[in-house]
């Protein structure tokens, strides 16, 4: 994609990860931090009538394939659908929760201003929102909440309201018992050239909140929490793979 779609006035082209996490919570069973594309767009014939033409575009997955799609990542993995306990969202974009109707069986944790409005979002938002993803969400166990949440009330995962990027955007912060903590930061900065000097996405929905969900992102890096940016291809590659658990 164009580099100036994730970081204003960046030069050049990108080709770009979108991450999802696999948690194993030792009573609660598996987590998942987001969920990705929706295995439809890796279909050329239907990735157009299912983001939209330009969308599409712009955004050119062409690399996406049907086995990248969460469902198929977590059956390389052994695990079911229905195994799935919660899912976690960064935020509601089509490249985060893009595999939501997969997990009927989950409870869904989202921020609920996110929620709000990504059913009815601004018209120069909407393209990054796909309806499509949300046809089974009104069937769906939705926890909202509202601003920074223990998940299980025990520090293993927390969330921290992070707007900016989109309303209710929130990072999660994971304490593992040998590493300790780390901050899946999804989309507080798309590059880390963007993050580091402040620059805004051109979707961000506030560039004021930006800076100052960056700012308290940088504090919490001064602190000692590593933090992986979603669509960073460094941050990335620096995260266990194919099956590999860091703790």
């Amino acid at each position: 994609m164009d580099a100036n779609l994730l970081v204003a006035f960046a030069p050049g082209h990108l080709e770009i990860p979108t991450t999802a996490a696999v948690i194993v919570h030792p009573t609660y069973g598996v987590v998942l931090w987001d969920t990705g594309i929706n295995g439809v767009v890796a279909d050329p014939d239907r990735r157009d009538a299912y983001w939209g033409a330009n969308v599409a575009t712009a955004f050119g997955p062409h690399a996406f394939k049907r086995e990248h799609a969460i469902d198929a990542q977590l059956e390389k993995l052994g695990i079911k659908p229905k195994e799935v306990r919660y899912v976690l969202y960064s935020h509601l974009h089509l490249d985060h929760a893009g595999g939501m109707s997969y997990f009927p069986d989950a409870v869904h944790v989202v921020q609920r201003d996110e929620i709000r409005y990504a059913m009815w979002p601004d018209s120069w938002t909407s393209p990054v929102y796909c309806q499509n993803d949300f046809r089974d969400i009104r069937k769906l166990n939705i926890l909202e909440i509202d601003g920074d949440f223990d998940l299980f009330e025990d520090g293993t995962l927390r969330l921290l309201k992070t707007s900016g990027h989109a309303p209710g955007h929130q990072v999660l912060i994971v304490n593992l018992p040998n590493r300790g903590r780390i901050c899946m930061a999804a989309d507080t900065g798309h590059q880390r050239s963007g993050f580091d000097s402040l620059v805004p996405m051109p979707w961000d929905w506030s560039t004021s909140a930006m800076s100052m969900t960056r700012m308290r992102m940088k504090q919490l890096e001064r602190s000692g929490v590593p933090m992986f940016l979603c669509h960073d291809a460094s941050d990335f590659a620096k995260l266990p793979q194919n099956g590999e658990f860091w703790d």
